[in-house]
């Protein structure tokens, strides 16, 4: 069964990014009412009400032992419009994570609804359905409330909610880590190069090249090459790197930077859905349209959350070979000897002819 989220999601992307609707006369012909006044709606009350707790107090002609419960809700009303600030600028800056360009559409799509309304996108007015308000609760919260076609119910967010949320360092919208700058950030920090190959800033030189220590050599201390065919009878050698010395060099890092990452569960989960899932390449995902996303592959934040021991470890074989893959494997691809003479083009076969003799001069044939 297609996953309900990544359709919605997908399809409201290709929505609000398309011009087609400056080709639809039906829109062009009708106005456009945008115009939800949240805040003016959630206090066109308020004024009345701050007034008749206040007598009730002066004139003491309250309904509750000492004015506790009017003296309550007048502290909540002089606090609402800071706490209305707050909890607006909190939600939206949560909703708005829908509009990022590795947004993983694995999360909720009332989430890129309610975004749309608020951001006033092209089809999410008044008079096509769309509503958006702002309540103030008895007990101090306050409620945003988002109604419209694309919800089957109105999508109800609470500020004491929101609020626990965040200070347990949980979103309702999973930000995607930028995968490019973590693995860049990594690279200097996994003990493949040498010190003068980090900057002051602690980024790769241009010029940076994996340790000679990496390298393999013959029992003699020369270079081990590869032959490499390069066309027309031609060929040259490349330097030959041990790879599990590597990745036992570089594991250490690579497991502190994953138990990192796992830290924030929802955010291993958007990198996963979004760039480690389907094991595509940096090359393939710049030149992708809309990002990569699991599909069936795809973990449910709703139904994955906690993540199980089985998954951590299947996130972090494929963080491990992403990494390697496509971060380190351009150091070590046809890299040429270091030695002159030994990277010059030579012909293919003379050199066959002279790998044969070196054999059998070794072994004594």
């Amino acid at each position: 069964m297609e996953n309900k989220n990544i359709a919605n999601n997908l399809f409201l992307l290709q929505r609000n990014e398309s011009n087609a609707l400056g080709y639809n006369t039906n829109f062009l012909a009708n106005s456009y009412d945008v115009d939800f006044d949240i805040l003016g709606k959630a206090y066109e009350n308020t004024g009345r009400a701050y007034a008749k707790l206040t007598l009730a107090i002066e004139n003491n002609t309250c309904t509750s032992p000492n004015c506790e419960y009017e003296r309550k809700q007048l502290k909540i009303l002089k606090e609402a419009p800071a706490l209305s600030i707050e909890f607006m600028s909190d939600l939206f800056s949560q909703l708005e994570i829908t509009e990022s360009p590795n947004f993983d559409p694995n999360n909720n799509f009332k989430y890129t609804v309610a975004n749309s309304i608020i951001r006033e996108k092209p089809g999410f007015a008044k008079n096509y359905g769309y509503n958006v308000s702002l309540h103030l609760i008895d007990d101090g919260s306050q409620q945003m409330v988002f109604t419209g076609p694309l919800l089957e119910e109105p999508l109800i967010i609470n500020s004491v909610a929101l609020q626990t949320l965040q200070q347990s360092g949980t979103s309702i919208v999973s930000d995607t880590p930028d995968v490019n700058k973590l693995m860049l950030a990594l690279m200097p920090q996994v003990g493949l190069f040498e010190p003068e190959m980090v900057d002051e800033e602690g980024e790769l030189t241009p010029n940076a090249e994996i340790s000679e220590e990496f390298i393999l050599k013959n029992a003699d201390g020369t270079f081990d090459y590869k032959i490499i065919d390069i066309g027309n009878g031609l060929g040259r050698n490349v330097l030959q790197f041990d790879m599990d010395k590597i990745q036992r060099k570089a594991m250490p890092f690579l497991n502190a930077e994953v138990a990192g990452v796992l830290s924030s569960e929802q955010n291993a989960v958007a990198l996963w859905n979004v760039y480690l899932a389907q094991g595509t390449s940096v090359e393939e995902d710049d030149q992708m349209v809309q990002n990569a996303n699991a599909a069936e592959k795809s973990w449910s934040y709703e139904k994955d959350l906690p993540l199980d021991q089985n998954k951590k470890k299947k996130f972090e074989k494929s963080f491990i070979d992403y990494f390697m893959n496509n971060y380190i494997r351009q150091f070590i691809t046809n890299r040429l000897p270091t030695v002159t003479e030994d990277a010059a083009v030579f012909d293919l076969s003379e050199a066959k002819k002279a790998k044969a003799q070196k054999f059998i001069n070794d072994n004594n044939l």
